[in-house]
């Protein structure tokens, strides 16, 4: 054979020995009898082993034990924990079945305070003085008390108890008043003047106060406008609000009761104008009940009495009209603050 061939054959001889898994000869023959002798020896032993064993507790033989009870100790335990809260040790139950033990006598401990059980804690409050702690000096005369806790209350009179049983046998219904009976009136009451001269009159106020728009009395009187002798407006506020007041322009017509009502007069000037007023007709006295404005034209000179009240100023414009809402939505809101100090039971 050539030496080509040669190295062929060693070549493929190296690659199958490469390939192939060599077997140990170690683990073979008469090793691997004596090691499954052995691994059988050991089963036999272990399961000997088992065979002698006895479970002495498991999870389940403890909670279902027969000879235990639960019940005696934990609600021992909750009845402690209960009896130190409350502040007192509880008293045995004798229907409550306990097997007697010896206990070892402990000293006894002080209650523990509680403020629902005052009476255990003041016994001995009176050190001796003989004072009732629990007594009161409701219904008692002056005599009595310093005569002592032991003395009697004070009799009311017959006159006095016959009078309270009275009082007390009447039906509710009859400390209602009667469903006839008149209501007063919630409407505030605003004054202007009554002359023909002045801005505002009974004429345009509705226009004025209502629609904040300025129609001069001329022109209200051009179209036909009668004058009434009070006027009912109905002022619009936020959220779709309608509040009635009520206008006039002579006092004279108001009963005692509706000056409580007025809550706004304009003021035309001279004094003589509160001439028959509550409060002597004094505007001073007037002015700090009810609330004073006077309405005037730009360009004409304040008047000297309305220059030293306490009154609230609205200049019109003779011919700025876009400026007449803002002066008079100027009046409401004074109005409202005025109302809301002042008026407060009244509707604004």
């Amino acid at each position: 054979m050539s030496v080509e061939k040669i190295l062929a054959i060693k070549a493929k001889r190296l690659i199958k020995k490469r390939s192939m898994i060599k077997a140990d000869d170690d683990l073979g023959g008469v090793g691997l009898l004596e090691q499954r002798s052995f691994v059988d020896a050991e089963v036999d032993v272990t399961r000997d082993i088992i065979s002698r064993e006895r479970p002495w507790r498991t999870r389940t033989t403890i909670l279902q034990s027969t000879g235990k009870n639960f019940a005696k100790n934990v609600f021992g335990v909750l009845a402690s924990i209960k009896a130190r809260e409350e502040g007192y040790k509880q008293q045995p139950d004798p229907h409550h079945n306990v097997e007697p033990k010896q206990q070892v006598q402990k000293p006894q401990q002080p209650a523990a305070y509680n403020r629902y059980r005052q009476e255990h804690f003041a016994k001995e409050e009176a050190e001796g003085f003989k004072i009732d702690t629990m007594g009161t000096y409701h219904g008692m005369t002056l005599k009595s008390v310093t005569e002592g806790v032991s003395a009697r209350k004070a009799v009311p009179e017959p006159q006095q108890v016959t009078q309270q049983t009275q009082q007390q046998s009447k039906p509710i219904s009859a400390a209602r008043p009667p469903s006839n009976a008149k209501r007063g009136s919630r409407t505030p009451i605003i004054i202007i003047p009554a002359a023909t001269t002045s801005v505002m009159s009974m004429y345009n106020v509705k226009d004025m106060l209502q629609d904040c728009k300025f129609v001069s009395t001329d022109d209200k009187r051009k179209q036909g406008a009668k004058r009434d002798n009070e006027v009912l407006i109905q002022r619009r506020k936020d959220g779709g609000l309608t509040v009635p007041y009520r206008v006039i322009d002579n006092p004279a017509k108001l009963a005692p009761d509706d000056w409580d009502r007025v809550v706004a007069v304009f003021v035309q000037g001279p004094a003589w104008q509160f001439k028959g007023w509550p409060w002597n007709g004094n505007p001073v006295e007037i002015f700090d009940r009810v609330k004073a404005f006077h309405a005037k034209w730009d360009e004409l000179p304040l008047d000297a009495n309305v220059a030293k009240w306490s009154v609230t100023i609205l200049q019109l414009s003779k011919t700025k009209r876009h400026l007449d809402r803002a002066t008079l939505l100027k009046f409401w809101e004074i109005l409202d603050k005025h109302m809301i100090k002042n008026k407060g039971h009244l509707r604004w």
